[in-house]
């Protein structure tokens, strides 16, 4: 619809290139939160991750003196892995999830844009 606009000075010809600019932009950017919406992030490799974590806090507990220390010490650095696991898993969804951001500004734009 776009290119179907007459443009008949150098200024038209000059908004009608940016508005094609903008269009392209857009749609790129459409197709591209489209083709995110699934995860990246395998399965397997999750799983293959907290297993090998999971070994290696029961290898650290094994040979670890049992008292409250070492219990504390081993539950919070097991609580900060599993942290950091959530947060990664969390960034492949930034508009659902727990953790997200606003989807407002962008509606904003468009709002304005339909004006």
């Amino acid at each position: 619809m776009i290119q179907d606009l007459p443009a008949t000075t150098d200024r038209q010809q000059s908004m009608k290139n940016q508005a094609l600019s903008i269009a392209m932009s857009l749609s790129q950017t459409r197709w591209l939160l489209f083709a995110q919406e699934e995860s990246s992030v395998s399965k397997p490799l999750v799983v293959i991750v907290v297993f090998w974590l999971t070994i290696n806090f029961i290898s650290f507990g094994l040979f670890a003196p049992r008292n409250a220390t070492v219990i504390v010490t081993l539950f919070l650095c097991a609580i900060a892995v599993s942290g950091a696991i959530f947060l990664i898993l969390e960034m492949y969804n930034p508009f659902g999830g727990l953790i997200h951001i606003s989807s407002t500004p962008i509606r904003n734009v468009l709002a304005q844009m339909a004006k």
